[in-house]
């Protein structure tokens, strides 16, 4: 038996409603919250005890972004495992390779969109984000329930789609004219610029457009903007043979790449150490428009 059925990369909330209890479904909540430190700067926690406490839709499992589906011993956060990791990770939220999975989060979508990709870099596309996330949920009175909900342990065959992931030479191969590709980067405008930032080098990285995260989504709805509206956003880029998406972890690119999925890009990768690692090494040029 298998999961219900998706045409899309992005399901409605209603979509959820209609299927939610269905045999081989797994909705999973893969919220991150954002915090400042006691000197300031920001820092990231597991939303999961937002899950327990203040409530999830019905029957979602946690997702832990943070411990469980990314690689630790990295020297940077959120830093993709390896495919016989992650496939133990997801095994453990009770997922098989028959299962149709359902992400959210309590954000824009972002970190929906990493746990998508993810599933995707590994070679399984049977997920979908939930277009809207937890807030439309919410504001569309629907139910919800608190507490912890069990896996069923189960085993995940997954398989690696490495032409998902670029390194910094994939980009400095664009930068020098060896390669072809449009880079987008998801962070939000002013760090875009360079105005704000919490990286000792802030801008971005030369050649790049910015298409961030929080302007794929409707400012009232929380859902995702018209099609039309996305491919203004992304422009000339969805003309490139390749298109490669960054931001500062790989994060907020995420939803960039979903975005350029669900447009029919059929060449999208995500460039994991992202600003992060690019601003960190001083050979590479970083471009402040301030």
């Amino acid at each position: 038996m298998t999961g219900p059925s998706l045409a899309s990369p992005l399901v409605s909330t209603q979509w959820l409603a209609d299927y939610l209890g269905s045999d081989e479904l797994v909705v999973l909540d893969a919220s991150v919250l954002p915090y400042q430190n006691p000197n300031g700067k920001p820092g990231l926690i597991s939303g999961h005890e937002q899950y327990l406490l203040s409530g999830h839709i019905p029957g979602a499992i946690f997702a832990d972004l943070i411990d469980e589906l990314s690689d630790t011993d990295a020297k940077l956060p959120f830093t993709h495992q390896s495919a016989d990791a992650f496939a133990a990770a997801v095994g453990a939220l009770g997922i098989d390779n028959e299962t149709t999975v359902v992400i959210y989060d309590a954000s824009v979508g972002q970190w929906a969109s990493r746990l998508w990709w993810l599933f995707r870099a590994n070679g399984y596309d049977r997920v979908a984000v939930l277009d809207g996330g937890y807030t439309k949920w919410l504001a569309e009175d629907r139910a919800v329930e608190v507490g912890h909900v069990e896996a069923t342990p189960t085993t995940f065959v997954a398989t690696a789609r490495p032409e998902s992931w670029v390194t910094s030479e994939d980009i400095e191969a664009i930068l020098d004219g060896s390669a072809r590709g449009a880079l987008v980067c998801g962070l939000p405008p002013k760090e875009f610029s360079g105005e704000e930032g919490s990286r000792a080098r802030k801008g971005h990285i030369p050649g790049s457009i910015n298409v961030p995260a929080g302007r794929l989504v409707d400012r009232e709805t929380n859902a995702s903007i018209p099609e039309a509206d996305l491919r203004a956003a992304f422009g000339p880029a969805l003309d490139e043979d390749r298109v490669i998406a960054y931001c500062a972890l790989g994060i907020a690119a995420s939803a960039d790449a979903l975005a350029l999925v669900r447009l029919g890009h059929r060449n999208v990768a995500l460039y994991d150490g992202s600003l992060a690692e690019w601003s960190a090494n001083a050979r590479l040029e970083v471009v402040s428009l301030v």
